[in-house]
């Protein structure tokens, strides 16, 4: 799971990556900091483990992660190489999903590559120069289908129709995010690898002073372009984000619970970056490990087995599971078994988010 961090020049990117990762990223005032994409592993909060750790006291505790990478700041005519954008493209194309950070505080201390502080016109500028990429992608790969399709092929005029309308769409100024497609479109649309159709969550960067504001008209603004693609939006202040992420558990509790916050921003956008992803996590607890796996909604139990080990997946035999809700509710694990509230599951069961599991296997 890999996520892309982006913005134009001096927007608070670097300084929220330092806050997510602690990993130490450049951060200063002139634009283009960050050349060199920087990568750091961030653990995804789950009380759950917190609270099997308790019950089971074990060895380690592991939760699952996600890796976020700082991508250089972005300027008009990055597609046709301006700045960085050969680079800021490439890089983009390798993420899984984009976390779209847009200024929302004015401070005449802190430089603006355009002069002036604009959310609709930043989200625009990266917005339009990923249409853009995608249109170069698109004609090359319609002029193609049109040549084959010459032999009457179907599919092939399928196809041609399909990247008519995608050519039309981004044309007009819209990601193909937010452009209707059935499922064997989509799945089409998927091989495209195209900028504009990667899930996206736009962060609205506030100042201190800002932070429990009931009005907020730039964020708003940023909402509303959100909800306008089908994308999602969250509110953070990088600055207090980055203090926060300095403290230790216990004065991150206090520091959150003076502010009035019940989970820091942080918290709340890995959390809102792995539902976008479509994940879940399923739990195994034991005295050598409590650890959460990463899996998509939808993943059956031998694949989900196969995240641990491919023996598990290859010698499937059964998952012993166990609701988390259920084992939290019954205090113990034996205490389930003696209320046959274990159930079997063969090999067509479903995982859920929380179900803790034992997988029976034999290779």
């Amino acid at each position: 799971m890999k996520l892309g961090v982006v913005g134009m020049p001096n927007v608070g990117k670097s300084t929220l990556f330092n806050a997510i990762t602690q990993a130490g990223a450049q951060s200063a005032n002139y634009p283009f900091c960050t050349i060199d994409p920087n990568v750091g592993i961030v653990s995804v909060p789950d009380e759950r483990l917190d609270v099997l750790a308790k019950m089971y006291e074990p060895d380690k505790v592991t939760p699952t992660t996600i890796e976020f990478v700082d991508i250089a700041g972005l300027v008009k005519g990055a597609y046709k190489g301006e700045g960085l954008g050969n680079r800021f493209l490439s890089h983009i194309r390798e993420v899984d999903a984009i976390v779209h950070v847009v200024r929302c505080f004015e401070d005449e201390n802190i430089v603006h590559v355009d002069g002036s502080i604009d959310p609709e016109r930043d989200a625009e500028t990266i917005n339009l120069e990923m249409i853009f990429a995608d249109l170069e992608t698109v004609e090359k790969r319609l002029a193609k289908a049109m040549k084959d399709s010459k032999s009457g092929d179907k599919k092939l005029l399928e196809q041609v129709e399909l990247l008519k309308r995608i050519q039309k769409w981004l044309e007009e100024g819209n990601p193909i995010r937010s452009m209707s497609a059935d499922e064997e479109e989509k799945a089409a649309i998927k091989e495209l690898f195209l900028l504009t159709d990667k899930p996206i969550i736009y962060v609205a960067n506030i100042s201190e002073d800002e932070i429990g504001a009931s009005e907020l008209p730039m964020v708003e603004k940023l909402y509303a372009i959100a909800k306008k693609e089908n994308a999602e939006a969250l509110t953070i202040c990088a600055r207090i984000e980055e203090e926060i992420s300095e403290l230790d558990a216990d004065e991150k509790r206090q520091f959150l619970s003076e502010m009035g916050i019940g989970e820091s921003g942080l918290d709340k956008l890995i959390k809102a970056c792995y539902k976008l992803l479509g994940l879940i996590s399923y739990l195994t607890a034991g005295k050598q490990e409590v650890r959460a796996w990463t899996i998509e909604e939808g993943t059956k139990a031998p694949q989900a087995a196969g995240k641990i080990h491919s023996d598990f997946e290859r010698g499937f035999i059964r998952a012993e599971i166990v609701a988390y809700d259920t084992l939290i509710e019954n205090g113990s694990m034996q205490a389930c078994k003696e209320k046959g509230l274990i159930r079997s599951e063969g090999k067509e069961y479903v995982m859920k988010d929380g179900d803790i599991t034992l997988f029976r296997f034999n290779v």
